[in-house]
């Protein structure tokens, strides 16, 4: 397993990680299987979406802020109810396959971290499945 530290820039974004996961392939010298990309934080989630127009990750923001709006009438004390229920929405973990070492994206898409509770540290839990010579 291979860990990622990344270190998120404001209290709502999407970082994309895609060279990071990437590099961690080549290095391990991946065949062909899946990746399984995981984050153990219950304020953040992973996606896997357009990368190519920025606007595209503001929009998903924007939307949700306006679904699960910052304050409500949570009960949970620490202030960031909000935060755990966009992570669920989105979800903690996302597979790609991989092939001759390389991840199987479609042409716009790219891997990314969003960030609902930030700015942070996020670790991102990397797993290679497989191992089958390309």
């Amino acid at each position: 397993m291979e860990i990622l530290q990344i270190r998120t820039a404001a209290h709502s974004c999407a970082v994309d990680i895609t060279e990071h996961v990437a590099a961690r392939l080549r290095e391990k010298s991946a065949g062909n299987g899946v990746c399984l990309i995981y984050t153990p934080h219950t304020t953040a989630g992973l996606t896997i979406n357009e990368g190519a127009d920025p606007d595209v990750m503001d929009d998903v923001l924007r939307t949700l802020d306006a679904i699960v709006p910052w304050r409500g009438a949570y009960k949970h004390t620490e202030g960031n109810s909000a935060a755990h229920i966009k992570a669920i929405l989105v979800g903690g973990s996302v597979q790609a396959i991989v092939d001759s070492g390389k991840l199987v994206l479609g042409a716009w898409e790219r891997i990314f971290l969003l960030e609902f509770d930030g700015p942070r540290t996020r670790k991102i839990f990397i797993q290679f499945l497989g191992g089958q010579a390309p």
